[in-house]
């Protein structure tokens, strides 16, 4: 299926352009997080949730109210909001960790913050569903989420490096590094929580990001023994045009999935859904501007040093050709 056809945008035009909007989100997002940090999931920062449905309407500020009424330990560390669909009358109320609390101590918590509900009389409702999460336990999940995230991102250097070049596997990890820089600022400018479901969807992007990556450099490589007398700029763009209508094809799909789930897949899926999108548009933007603008930086645009590891097509072997004999003139014989 062919979208683009004979297409050539010069993209390595725009790298300037692409690198310092890149920059100015990072930074933006690095300010936002130093001020306000990126809110922890209960998984990292541990203590209590429970979500309850009303079966009546009830607003946020009236069970705030409860909480810091009849909430033993008071309600100014209780984080109250909304949860699901609204016509369900859902609220979740998350109360972090405080000192040493354990397993036996949290669960009491989840009681207290259900009689604090029916001291008030809001109405009847149910517990939907209850989680407990030790400060233990979240930190340790913490120190899991950044190893396994830093070895990904050693194994991808490790792997392009072995499987292409050196220059390619920098490209493909300060892309990664982008992807992951520039999440984490929307992460922080929408206010989504650091979770297990969003940690997963980093990890999902990643690779999702370097595998489009790889398709690209994978055509850079094609091409570079093929047209070895061209700048190495030359070269990115025309792979770069080359896979655009499978880069399109892929990354459309995958972010209407994402999309889908953000939508449709309700509250609980919002962070993981959320991550996916940003993730997509700017792996498939990294992909094309910045990791094939870090390659073309490391190495250069000349025609030598763009085709220097480019392997030698194989030569015919060399035949020795013999010059031809002179043939001695031939005497004519005289009839007698």
């Amino acid at each position: 299926m062919h979208i683009f056809k004979n297409t050539n945008y010069d993209f390595l035009r725009w790298r300037w352009h692409a690198i310092a909007l890149s920059w100015v989100i990072i930074i933006v997002g690095v300010l936002a997080i130093a001020k306000n940090g990126i809110p922890k999931g209960v998984e990292f920062a541990g203590g209590t949730v429970v979500i309850n449905e009303f079966d009546q309407a009830v607003s946020v500020q009236q069970v705030r109210e409860a909480l810091d009424r009849n909430f033993p330990q008071g309600g100014q560390n209780v984080v109250v909001q909304a949860y699901g669909d609204p016509s369900q009358h859902q609220v979740m109320i998350r109360v972090p960790s405080i000192g040493a609390e354990q397993g036996a101590s949290l669960s009491i918590v989840a009681q207290q913050a259900n009689d604090a509900l029916k001291k008030s009389n809001l109405g009847n409702f149910r517990t939907v569903s209850t989680e407990i999460v030790g400060p233990t336990v979240g930190r340790e999940l913490t120190t899991k989420a950044v190893l396994a995230t830093v070895l990904s991102l050693v194994g991808i250097l490790a792997y392009l490096a072995f499987r292409f070049q050196f220059s390619f596997g920098v490209g493909a990890v300060v892309a990664t590094i982008h992807d992951l820089l520039i999440t984490l600022a929307f992460l922080a400018f929408f206010r989504y929580d650091m979770t297990l479901n969003v940690i997963a969807a980093l990890l999902t992007m990643t690779g999702y990001s370097t595998n489009d990556t790889i398709v690209i450099f994978d055509r850079i490589r094609e091409n570079l023994r093929s047209m070895r007398r061209d700048s190495l700029n030359h070269v990115i763009n025309v792979s770069v045009n080359q896979t655009l209508g499978r880069t399109v094809i892929v990354s459309g799909t995958a972010l209407l999935t994402a999309l889908a789930l953000f939508f449709f897949g309700g509250e609980v899926l919002h962070g993981f859904a959320f991550t996916m999108v940003v993730g997509i548009i700017t792996g498939t933007y990294s992909s094309v501007f910045i990791a094939a603008a870090i390659v073309s930086l490391w190495r250069g645009t000349g025609p030598t040093r763009a085709g220097a590891h480019a392997p030698t097509p194989p030569s015919a072997p060399a035949v020795a050709v013999q010059p031809p004999r002179r043939q001695k003139p031939q005497r004519k014989v005289r009839a007698s």
